[in-house]
């Protein structure tokens, strides 16, 4: 079977570094859902309107992979534990195929904006589907060895240092965001290690202190962005 590419994801996640490690509903970050010329037919959206929630099946275009294997290591596991890839969300997987719930904002000419989306910027869309909260929601689901993760979250210390620095506000709740969900590897916790990441046009550097508290180090804007 050969997937067809319907949409491109386009978001300010131009690094693998700082994507959400899973689609969650209370993140603010927008995604487009920018169709290709020959999927982008009104018709095909007709009800979509309807809908609160959408699945997304994407693949995961920067993680190449030549073989398989049938464990991987979780990094909420600190890195250093194998799991069966059936049993993770690794991009590392004999499909490269990534599935995400997201939270449709607007229909729009040629695109769809929605929330929540865990996407790089330019991921290829194979398909969209609706979210049925009578079929797909399962309350008392156990999360295996994610359970412990579920809510962890970092204080940011510094935060009002974003708006300062020119960042739009919109960009820095985005950041903001980011940092408190610790996109740092779970086996990296040297409290004086810096760390990088690109957001929109923004480069940061931050550390975690060993009071699990986020501290912005330095913003620059990328010229090229602008």
């Amino acid at each position: 079977m050969e997937l067809k590419v319907i949409a491109y994801a386009r978001n300010g996640h131009t690094d693998k570094f700082g994507i959400p490690r899973q689609s969650r509903e209370e993140s603010p970050i927008l995604t487009r859902i920018v169709f290709e010329p020959e999927y982008n037919v009104r018709e095909a959206l007709r009800g979509i309107e309807g809908y609160s929630h959408l699945w997304l099946l994407w693949g995961f275009s920067e993680a190449p992979m030549e073989n398989w294997s049938p464990t991987v290591r979780p990094p909420r596991l600190g890195g250093n534990k194998r799991m069966g890839v059936f049993a993770t969300r690794s991009p590392f997987r004999p499909n490269p195929i990534g599935l995400s719930s997201v939270r449709l904002l607007k229909v729009d000419e040629g695109e769809l904006i929605v929330s929540g989306a865990d996407v790089l910027d330019g991921t290829p869309v194979y398909d969209i589907k609706p979210y049925l909260s009578f079929s797909d929601s399962h309350p008392d689901a156990l999360n295996g060895f994610a359970e412990d993760t579920a809510d962890y979250r970092l204080q940011l210390a510094n935060g009002d240092l974003l708006v300062a620095n020119g960042v739009p506000e919109s960009v820095a709740r985005d950041v903001a965001y980011i940092l408190c969900q610790d996109p740092r590897p779970a086996y990296q916790n040297d409290p004086f290690r810096e760390y990088k990441m690109d957001y929109d046009g923004w480069k940061v550097s931050f550390r975690v202190g060993s009071d699990s508290r986020v501290y912005i180090l330095s913003l620059t804007r990328d010229v090229d962005k602008f």
